[in-house]
């Protein structure tokens, strides 16, 4: 299945989300946080218990080559891991330029609300 998002201007509501997620069943392992700074996302995902997208998502290969790429070009990469397609990864890269904070879920079963 595609993966959704939705875009939060505040932590807070990040962690609010996130707990409404789980409460909906959605596995823990299927929620992410993105950001455009590493840090902050870090510090998001650990107060949300959500995850970041690490090599085990990317694969070994992309996060090789993350490590020389422009941090936009690193985030569209991490969003086509997820599922989403080149010019969805762009738009969604576009909106964390912003200052937006994403919450992706991946493999959701129908009905949630999110």
């Amino acid at each position: 299945m595609k993966p959704v998002y939705k875009e939060l201007l505040n932590d807070e509501k990040v962690v609010e989300t996130v707990n409404a997620l789980k409460v909906q069943n959605i596995s823990e392992d299927d929620i992410y946080v993105i950001t455009h700074d590493d840090e902050r996302t870090e510090r998001v995902a650990d107060n949300a218990d959500a995850n970041t997208v690490s090599a085990q998502e990317t694969g070994l290969g992309t996060s090789i080559k993350n490590m020389f790429r422009k941090k936009g070009d690193e985030l569209r990469a991490q969003f086509e891991e997820l599922g989403f397609d080149a010019d969805e990864a762009q738009q969604l890269e576009e909106k964390l330029d912003q200052g937006k904070v994403l919450v992706v879920v991946r493999n959701q079963t129908e009905g949630f609300t999110l």
